[in-house]
């Protein structure tokens, strides 16, 4: 016997949902645009500064802030094209844009971190004069860039994993400064010289966290993973109780495109000799449970009025779905 299927979902919901992305990828892009030219700015006077005085420290840091600042233009230029609207070929829009340059932004903090590390190991061994007048003037105004880079960054959703590429990068220059102020210390006050590699190399571990968990969570949105926070076997059962003409849920799929952007397909076993205003009803249940409780804003639902007619006998048991 042919199982009868109903498959539903929202056209115009997706369709302004896709508007609203739009809108706050907009947001986003203005944000980094500001950033990058403040970054650019301050590498332009720490290069500068690093040639007049002929501090190693302050060209080092220039050649960071030159990653940064390429780092900020490529998260710019991801939440420009985020920011274009869905058509018939990006049906989900180009939102992906922005969580594959967090990814890329991640995995260049690798290369950087290491960068650093050699030449912090460098100047250990082989110690280099620095004048500390200068480095700390320009580490100081550097610093205060950075703070007001980062706070115009912040505030930003905590999906977005773009921004949050960005703001690791300008973080990373937060913590440098604060290490060259200090080191510019230590050398002008102390004569320590070797102040200087040393708190590189301790910037350089924080920085190295915080990329490898920007690289799992934007890899983790990369391969449709479930979002944080999200357990289908709790999805499962209390959307199971959402009506009372639910005999199960099943074949439960929530993933993440991009910040914000959460999207569900389930099957729903309705009992025996349901009609269409019933599954009207179920399918208003659904969608207010999944939008509430886990920020799901696209779901398709498919009813099945019967044992699933898909993959019978595993149906819900990680059985494959094309979405």
């Amino acid at each position: 016997m042919a199982h009868d299927h109903t498959s539903s979902h929202g056209h115009t919901h997706s369709h302004d949902h896709a508007h609203d992305h739009a809108h706050v990828a907009g947001g986003s892009a203005r944000k980094l645009l500001f950033a990058f030219v403040l970054t650019t700015l301050m590498m332009v006077a720490e290069a500068a500064g690093g040639l007049v005085s002929g501090s190693l420290a302050l060209l080092a840091d220039a050649g960071h802030m030159l990653v940064d600042a390429l780092a900020l233009l490529l998260a710019f230029i991801g939440a420009s094209v985020a920011a274009r609207p869905a058509d018939a070929r990006r049906t989900y829009g180009y939102g992906r844009i922005e969580v594959l340059a967090g990814f890329v932004n991640a995995l260049t903090q690798f290369v950087l971190v290491a960068f650093i590390v050699y030449e912090a190991v460098q100047r250990l061994l082989e110690p280099k004069p620095i004048l500390s007048g200068v480095m700390l003037i320009v580490a100081a105004f550097g610093l205060v860039i950075n703070v007001v880079v980062l706070r115009t960054l912040h505030g930003h959703d905590p999906d977005d994993v773009n921004v949050a590429g960005a703001s690791l990068h300008v973080l990373g220059d937060l913590l440098g400064s604060v290490a060259a102020v200090l080191a510019a210390l230590a050398v002008r006050w102390l004569e320590w010289n070797w102040a200087d590699p040393v708190l590189s190399i301790l910037v350089s571990l924080l920085i190295l966290r915080s990329a490898w968990s920007l690289v799992r969570r934007s890899g983790h949105i990369l391969l449709e993973g479930t979002p944080e926070g999200v357990h289908l076997a709790d999805v499962e059962r209390e959307l199971h109780g959402a009506d009372e003409g639910i005999v199960s849920i099943h074949h439960v799929h929530i993933w993440q495109v991009t910040a914000g952007s959460r999207m569900a397909t389930l099957h729903a076993e309705l009992a025996a000799g349901a009609e269409r205003a019933d599954q009207a009803r179920v399918l208003d249940a659904i969608k207010r449970m999944l939008s509430e409780r886990w920020g799901v804003n696209h779901a398709t639902v498919q009813f099945d009025p019967g044992p699933c007619p898909d993959e019978i006998g595993r149906c819900g048991k990680g059985g494959s779905h094309a979405h």
